[in-house]
């Protein structure tokens, strides 16, 4: 039975009807150690989750040294099995992972043909975005953000790709093939990754694009602190502005806790998430921002049995059910679909719902109970276009007809905003002034509209601060 309830947090997004979340009141309390009794934690009605998985098997090396080994995925098979998971009328997420900046252009086209591989057959797909540079892309934040822009630009365009996550675990800063943490600028990476991502979409009318970050539940509180606060700084407003949800990555019993009592996991996670929305406080992410939970799994091998791999998994996703409310938790993702290698002595190879020869694990079927008995119900988008542009049936978003005029007379300024549609601003946020060669000027002037979206206006003066508009 599907519940419709709707709880206080998304009544509240509902009600701003797509505009970008202003910032809540800034904190400086990084001491978010989290619940440890759940029974203190008031239990909220929400909307049920939006299931999905990894479908790749790569993991990452936790800590230094290389990846693990895997068995190479066989495309029919592994489009079988995810058959079996998703439930009819429910939407079911793949979260396409390891997209690093620094293998290049040869990356984005094995990732948009993996994103049209997956969306054709009526999957929705999200992009685990790495920073993850070359030594020469390091700390180049600029051509991270055009690297960014550029992702969005040429994914957006397909109506099923419905989020990218920017960075990877930034919290992290020990394990450089897992997570970005380690290298020269994540933290900038990061802000100013999902700023971009999030001005590109708007721009190109991408509103179903949604622009995100993870967290790790965690490191050290230290550590914490420093991320949290860094966050603030660097970002501001813009930076929680652009934010459409925060992803939590959670693996009670490997990473974090390193071991939990059988049935127990549940706890980990409740003081994952009220640890979470502590710290959103800190650079003023407010409530009604989801949390998506991107990554959260438990492997089996060496003195993990199949069966502790369900235990684990009935604690975890009952536990995130029944707080989902309370936490404003939307989305679910179990990682992974397939193990990497099945008999290997690394657990890190073995979180799959099934083995490396494509044989279920007793974990399988309990998931696809999970998505078909508590998975959203809700229509798909339509398909990418053939060609590559918009879906049959859409419409162009419509150019905007707005304009600057400009005047500078004795040395006093005056710019509005003017035209058909200056009804849509809500306001001007910046007017900026650059003076050209020959004695020319530009002025930029960004607005807010009423939808929500920021759009930046240019114009180039002459002379007597009076020209053609360009």
């Amino acid at each position: 039975m599907h519940r419709a309830w709707l709880s206080l947090p998304l009544l509240l997004a509902a009600l701003i009807a797509g505009a970008p979340a202003p910032a809540a009141a800034q904190s400086d309390d990084t001491s978010c150690l989290g619940e440890t009794d759940r029974s203190r934690v008031p239990r909220l009605p929400g909307p049920d989750m939006r299931f999905g998985t990894t479908p790749g098997v790569q993991t990452g090396q936790l800590g230094t040294g290389p990846a693990p080994p895997r068995t190479p995925e066989d495309p029919t098979r592994h489009l079988a099995a995810l058959g079996q998971l998703r439930a009819e009328g429910s939407p079911f997420v793949l979260r396409l992972h390891r997209f690093f900046w620094s293998d290049g252009e040869a990356g984005v086209r094995r990732f948009l043909a993996l994103a049209d591989h997956y969306t054709a057959a009526g999957y929705l797909v999200e992009l685990q975005l790495r920073y993850h540079p070359s030594p020469a892309q390091e700390g180049d934040i600029a051509a991270w953000t055009a690297f960014v822009r550029d992702v969005v630009r040429r994914f957006g365009a397909n109506p099923r790709v419905i989020a990218a996550q920017v960075t990877n675990e930034v919290n992290l800063a020990f394990s450089p093939d897992s997570s970005d943490g380690s290298y020269c600028d994540a933290r900038e990476a990061l802000v100013q990754g999902v700023i971009a991502g999030k001005e590109e979409a708007r721009r190109r009318g991408y509103h179903g694009l949604k622009i995100g970050f993870n967290w790790a539940y965690r490191s050290d509180p230290g550590s914490e602190a420093s991320f949290w606060r860094s966050l603030r700084d660097l970002g501001g407003p813009p930076f929680v502005a652009a934010l459409d949800w925060v992803g939590l990555d959670a693996y009670p019993g490997t990473l974090f806790p390193p071991v939990d009592t059988p049935g127990d996991e549940g706890d980990a996670l409740v003081n994952a998430m009220s640890a979470l929305r502590c710290y959103l406080r800190v650079p003023g992410v407010p409530a009604w921002v989801p949390i998506h939970v991107e990554e959260n799994g438990f492997p089996t091998g060496p003195a993990r049995s199949e069966e502790r791999q369900v235990i684990a998994m009935e604690s975890m996703i009952g536990t995130l059910d029944e707080f989902r409310g309370t936490f404003n938790v939307t989305d679910y993702r179990w990682f992974n679909l397939r193990d990497g290698g099945s008999t290997s002595a690394n657990f890190q190879t073995q979180y799959g719902l099934m083995r490396d020869d494509y044989s279920p694990k007793p974990a399988f079927a309990r998931y696809a109970r999970f998505v078909r008995e508590r998975g959203r119900r809700e229509a798909l988008p339509p398909p990418a276009a053939a060609d590559g542009g918009r879906p049959a049936g859409t419409r162009r978003t419509r150019r905007l007809r707005l304009r600057i005029s400009a005047r500078c007379h004795h040395g006093h300024r005056r710019v509005r905003v003017i035209g058909r549609d200056r009804r849509k601003v809500r306001r001007v946020v910046r007017v900026s002034w650059k003076r050209l060669r020959h004695g020319r000027r530009m002025v930029r002037v960004r607005v807010r509209l009423r939808d929500g979206r920021q759009v930046v206006l240019r114009r180039r003066l002459k002379g007597t601060c009076r020209g053609r508009a360009s």
